[in-house]
């Protein structure tokens, strides 16, 4: 593989299968995993490390496990534990990739994870519904990746896939137990949804406004302004969706009901989304903004609205349910989806040999609408994945250059190895 900015050789791959003989299972997609597109999610975790690393010779069991194959041997174990609890993972096994760069990690351009990441640090999915590659970097660094179906697992599901991995590699118990019962999301019958949610859409309320509305805010307006050379730019529309996460929604009141949502594994997620004109965006105050924000997301924030979705979904059968925000953005106008990545779990994804010095969802989806996903960095930081066009981008980063700032191997501190591992 050549991604034009360095090399990557594949060296090894094969198929892990669960550690123990699973039990065959047929498992159904619920009705919110059918509003979800058939679109794979990469995820990325970079770990600064130093180990024995070159023109080692593969065929050489000693030489090769006292280093980087030594790694790849405890993923490998880890990952066929794993699946154990993991069915859904399984499928008729994991492709599992072992790679070798000619890139330093301090080298890595994270900034552009398009020329860096895709396709070459995470893997191209053929097969199943997980692929992983382990790539071995100049300096030693190694970085793990890995690329799902997303209609099999939202991020929530991921991230405690990916924390139960490592405590497999570590030979520590899992701390928790995937569910997988459909029936936490059987809809009612007789069935009822609100009129609204075939828009997805919501209503008025109060103006107090949270750090990612008030980030969804300035995007949709900066979004909204870099349209501005269409013809009739101010009268067409932007569209602006949330992802929320209803474990907590659907789960309201019951004590019971609480612990299952916290590990059930699958999609519980709706996408509300709001569409303005143009004009409107970039003309009224950040505030004015911010508060349509808050009113869109507001109606999605209950556990009535859930149930709801349920039911609209099989109202709807046999019917593509898709979100439609995920099918937007045209000649119409632009649409973009903000995806809160706050849980995710980059500390605790530790193999054995230390926490990530960084990681990423990595969401090149290749629909019209744009992506962004904020996830936690350092010192109340945030680490931002924007997938939109070049010129929104520009705009964003031109208008707030104090705030977004592109990430850097200084910032990350990636130039500080440790010593040798002997």
């Amino acid at each position: 593989m050549n991604g034009g900015e360095f090399m990557v050789r594949v060296r090894r791959k094969e198929v892990v299968a669960a550690a123990l003989p699973v039990q065959e299972h047929w498992l159904p997609l619920s009705n919110l995993d059918l509003l979800l597109p058939a679109v794979d999610v990469s995820v990325f975790f970079c770990y600064k490390i130093d180990i024995p690393h070159g023109d080692v010779d593969v065929d050489d069991e000693e030489e090769y496990f006292r280093g980087f194959g030594s790694m790849v041997r405890a993923l490998k174990r880890g990952m066929a534990e794993a699946l154990v609890s993991y069915y859904a993972f399984g499928g008729e096994g994991v492709d599992f990739m072992e790679a070798q760069a000619d890139v330093r990690l301090d080298g890595l351009k994270f900034y552009n994870p398009d020329l860096t990441i895709e396709g070459e640090l995470v893997p191209k999915k053929k097969n199943g519904v997980l692929s992983v590659q382990v790539t071995e970097l100049k300096c030693g660094g190694v970085v793990v990746g890995s690329t799902f179906d997303h209609r099999i697992a939202d991020a929530y599901s991921a991230n405690l896939f990916l924390v139960s991995w490592a405590e497999m590699a570590q030979s520590k118990p899992l701390s928790v137990i995937p569910y997988f019962r459909r029936s936490l999301l059987n809809p009612c019958r007789p069935g009822f949804y609100h009129p609204s949610l075939d828009d997805i859409g919501g209503s008025r309320g109060i103006r107090r406004r949270t750090k990612l509305e008030s980030l969804t805010a300035f995007l949709w307006k900066m979004v909204a302004k870099s349209v501005d050379v269409m013809e009739n730019a101010d009268k067409k529309t932007c569209k602006m969706g949330i992802v929320v996460d209803g474990r907590g929604r659907l789960s309201s009141g019951d004590d019971d009901k609480i612990a299952l949502m916290a590990t059930y594994f699958g999609n519980v997620l709706s996408i509300p989304f709001g569409e303005k004109i143009i004009g409107e965006l970039r003309y009224q105050p950040l505030s004015w903004v911010a508060d349509e924000v808050h009113e869109y997301l507001k109606a999605a924030v209950t556990k009535e609205h859930f149930l709801g979705l349920i039911d609209w979904v099989e109202a709807h059968r046999p019917e593509s349910t898709i979100a439609k925000i995920y099918g937007s953005g045209s000649s119409d106008g632009p649409a973009f989806v903000v995806s809160s990545g706050q849980m995710f779990p980059t500390a605790k994804v530790d193999f054995g040999w230390g926490k990530p010095a960084v990681g990423s969802y990595h969401f090149p989806w290749g629909g019209d609408a744009g992506y962004v996903m904020p996830s936690p960095a350092r010192d109340g930081d945030w680490l931002m994945y924007l997938h939109l066009l070049k010129g929104q981008i520009k705009l964003i980063e031109d208008a707030a250059s104090h705030i977004f700032r592109p990430l850097t191997s200084e910032y990350l501190k990636l130039a500080d190895f440790p010593p040798l591992i002997t």
